[in-house]
Formats: C-alpha cells, sequence, structure tokens
C-alpha cells in the first residue's frame, strides 16, 4: 500500500501547486532525508531527481507544456535541508521555472538530464559518492559476483567509463550507450547511479547496489571472496522480487524509512 505523505497541520501557506506535483515534492524531499539519515550524503553535492507526471505537466494533452519537468535539490543545502518546497522545479536544459531563488548545479543535472530524456522509463534518477560506491568504482574489475546482494543484480550491472567531472552535455549519447537498459550504474571512478520507474523502485536497486559495494570491500580487506556461480546469481536474481512493480517495487522498504524519518523531523513536510 503507498503512503501519502501529507504537510503537517501547521505548514505555511504557499501558492496553489498541482496536487501530483506536491505528492512529488513531498516523496523527494523525504528521499532526501532518508539519503542524510543513511550517510549517503556529500556536502552539498549529489542529486536525486524526478520526473513530475503528465498531469502536472500537461505532456499527455500536447502543445508547448509538453516539455518534460523535473524536480532537484537546490544547490547549496545539505539533503538534511532540503523541503518540498525548496524543491527547484527545471527543465532538461537545467532552466529554473519556478521562480526559485536557489541555483541548480549544472555538473549535476547533465547526467540525470541525458539518462531522464534518453531512458522512457527513467522517472527517478539517484546519485551517490559514498566510500564504498566509490571505491569499488575505483577498483579494477569493478563488481564482483561474490555475495548475496551482487547475486541479486546479475545482469542488471552497467559501466560507464570516467570522463572527468560531469558538466559536458555531449557525455549523454555515450553515457546511455554504456546504460543499455540496465538501472545500476557504476561510473567508473566516480560512484553509483540507479535509475527507475518509480522513487522507490530507484531506491531499492542504489541500496542493493550499495550494500553489494559495502560487502565487497569488507570481503576484500580480509582476503579473497567465495565467487558466486552463474547459475546461481540468476536465480537469486529471478527470485529477489524487491524490484518487481508488481511486487511493490521497494515501496514498503521505502515507506519504512520514511516513517523512521518522520520520528527523528518531519521539516521536509514543509
Amino acid at each position: 500500500m503507498t503512503t501519502h505523505l501529507a504537510p503537517p497541520a501547521n505548514a505555511p501557506a504557499r501558492p496553489a501547486i498541482h496536487p501530483d506535483e506536491q505528492e512529488a515534492r513531498l516523496q523527494l524531499a523525504a528521499c532526501y532525508r532518508v539519503f542524510a539519515m543513511l550517510g549517503w550524503t556529500e556536502m552539498i553535492y549529489n542529486h536525486i531527481t524526478v520526473r513530475l507526471p503528465d498531469s502536472v505537466t500537461g505532456g499527455a494533452t500536447g502543445g508547448a507544456s509538453r516539455s518534460p519537468q523535473f524536480l532537484i535539490n537546490p544547490f547549496g543545502l545539505h539533503y538534511s535541508e532540503v523541503t518540498a518546497s525548496n524543491l527547484v522545479k527545471i527543465d532538461l536544459q537545467g532552466k529554473v521555472l519556478d521562480g526559485s531563488p536557489h541555483p541548480v548545479n549544472p555538473a549535476g543535472f547533465t547526467v540525470h538530464a541525458a539518462i531522464h530524456d534518453g531512458l522512457p522509463d527513467a522517472h527517478c534518477v539517484m546519485h551517490t559518492h559514498t566510500t564504498a560506491g566509490v571505491a569499488v568504482a575505483c577498483l579494477q574489475g569493478g563488481l564482483q559476483q561474490t555475495n548475496f546482494y551482487t547475486a541479486q543484480l546479475h545482469g542488471m550491472v552497467a559501466y560507464h567509463d570516467f570522463e572527468g567531472i560531469t558538466i559536458h552535455a555531449d557525455e549523454g549519447p555515450r553515457l546511455l550507450k554504456s546504460i543499455g537498459d540496465k538501472k545500476a550504474v557504476i561510473l567508473r571512478n566516480h560512484g553509483l547511479l540507479a535509475w527507475g520507474q518509480t522513487l522507490p523502485q530507484t531506491f531499492a536497486i542504489l541500496w542493493t547496489l550499495q550494500r553489494a559495494c559495502e560487502i565487497q570491500m569488507a570481503t576484500l580487506s580480509m582476503g579473497a571472496a567465495i565467487p558466486v556461480s552463474e547459475d546461481i546469481a540468476r536465480k537469486c536474481t529471478r527470485d529477489a522480487l524487491q524490484f518487481n512493480p508488481k511486487h511493490g517495487g521497494g515501496q514498503d522498504v521505502f515507506d519504512a524509512l520514511v516513517r523512521q524519518v518522520d520520528r527523528i523531523d518531519d521539516s521536509y513536510k514543509h
């Protein structure tokens, strides 16, 4: 069952906003706080982006308003400071559409824009620079098929070679070619990325990839790892249902973490 986040009764008044956009803002702001709670932060850097639905942009009816629109974190704020109201609405070029006083980090949205634009199912894109994620991204051979979590990602992981700081739009086509249809991405020498049809699904994929990297880093610090066979890994990925929209697509896990955030600080709802 999907949890519908609602702002607290004392939330300040704000201009009229489409209810679907408000729901997207609440869910995305909650996700930034979940990342902060998990320690998946990098000062004021990195991004989680969400494409607004056609009901908000008019994409289903055509016309000038059909250009896709996205929500992104305001550049300069820590994830723990992100709220539903200070998220910035932008277009594919990173142009601010909602009059926000906050800037947008061009190095952040270049990669996200390429994926949102090039992959129709990429409703949400997440990118992190966690220690474990960057360490595995820097490792010759990358992610090894040696633990419970990598076994659930068989055939799901793509790699993209490092081209420097991601501010050049011409990298987009090469990135899309590297990704193909794989939702878990290791940006070599850089970090982790995931995309999906929903925010909870994207989170579930990234969480599994992150755990796979953490376990690999811990294992290799002690010695050689025991490999998981191709047959077993294929079976594990087939049996793992946490990414499957027919089985919730990560919604239950995400809702549980949002409840934990709510007990700590629900100011993201403002």
